[in-house]
């Protein structure tokens, strides 16, 4: 008997060990046509998940890294001259719609102002998206879901949700995993032994520790991996950990030693 598409994306998806209910919260979002905020740190797993999601329900992915010059425009689409003639060409989040596939804005208040506004009539009943330049209304097809997250901890005031945007999507909080589950999760992602991972998360730990005071963000799951990585690949501990934890987190040379020194009583 052959497989469904769901059943092959499940079977193909990326690694994901949950935490708690989130798989469960999407499904059900998905289900039931809701929109879905993920909020959480810089590399707790928030893309990863989506990733998972989206092919566990055998549903195409269009992912948007947010940044500051991002506008409507780039989500929607534009006219574009090819060969002469003037083309309208679909963004990202319009193919999504046409589609019905899943839309991730990834740290979503980075970009313009004028995108929450496009996004408004998608996270009610209505599930529209107004093109103004071609004078379409498009109705999401059956499918569609629009997925966003940020990151609460790093943004300042100036850089957030409305309220009136935040109360129209469901929303997920996500943190760094537990130590012996974010051992897990290192191990299974460089292949390095589980041992050796359990220091390098412990590492992590006492680095996160420091967010807040000479770090304005902590060590992300991401980073333990890369050094686990390059450390499974046969470079020294000591320089693995600068080249993927220290370096990454602070361009400070006091601080970059501050950080060497707790390496030493980790791995000292």
């Amino acid at each position: 008997m052959a497989s469904t598409p769901k059943e092959e994306g499940a079977a193909n998806a990326p690694f994901y060990m949950p935490q708690g209910a989130e798989c469960d919260v999407f499904e059900a979002a998905f289900a039931n046509n809701m929109p879905l905020l993920l909020k959480g740190p810089t590399g707790c797993g928030k893309t990863r998940f989506v990733s998972h999601m989206a092919a566990r329900l055998g549903k195409p992915l269009y992912t948007v890294a947010c940044h500051d010059d991002l506008s409507a425009a780039d989500l929607i689409g534009r006219y574009l001259l090819k060969g002469g003639d003037t083309v309208w060409a679909d963004g990202p989040l319009t193919r999504a719609v046409r589609e019905g596939a899943i839309c991730y804005l990834d740290e979503v208040v980075e970009a313009r102002k004028d995108v929450t506004v496009v996004l408004h009539p998608l996270t009610d009943d209505r599930r529209i998206l107004p093109i103004d330049r071609t004078g379409e209304t498009l109705e999401a097809a059956p499918g569609f879901m629009l997925v966003a997250s940020y990151n609460p901890g790093y943004q300042n005031i100036l850089k957030t949700l409305k309220p009136s945007t935040r109360q129209r999507f469901l929303s997920l909080s996500f943190d760094f995993p537990p130590a012996d589950q974010e051992t897990a999760i290192v191990a299974q992602e460089s292949g390095l032994d589980a041992a050796r991972c359990r220091n390098l998360v412990r590492l992590a730990g006492k680095f996160r520790a420091l967010k807040g005071q000479d770090l304005e963000e902590g060590v992300s799951t991401r980073l333990v991996i890369y050094t686990a990585t390059l450390i499974q690949r046969g470079l020294p501990v000591e320089q693995a950990i600068h080249a993927a934890m220290i370096e990454p987190l602070s361009d400070d040379a006091d601080v970059q030693q501050g950080l060497a020194d707790i390496v030493m009583t980790v791995f000292g």
